[in-house]
């Protein structure tokens, strides 16, 4: 599935991932291929990016914002957010 993560000022992350797991407002969350749309609020956390199932993962600090799920694309609009190390 393809999987952006955008802010207001660049596009962080574009790409075909196997998943990602999301810091919703009530909880943790994961997205996988084929998910059932969805269009969910984002709390202040960290998303995890797992780029294949050999887990290999990538990890974004992201501020609030949203998360659209359609036809196996997964778009994340937050206000900030920074790569992690």
């Amino acid at each position: 599935m393809n999987l952006e993560i955008l802010t207001p000022e660049k596009k962080l992350f574009s790409g075909e991932v196997y998943g990602v797991q999301l810091p919703g407002i009530t909880g943790k969350f994961e997205v996988l291929e084929k998910h059932a749309p969805l269009v969910s609020a984002l709390a202040s956390g960290r998303v995890k990016v797992l780029k294949d199932k050999s887990n290999h993962l990538a990890f974004y600090d992201i501020q609030s914002g949203f998360v659209e799920v359609v036809n196996n694309k997964v778009t994340v609009l937050v206000e900030g957010a920074s790569t992690v190390g």
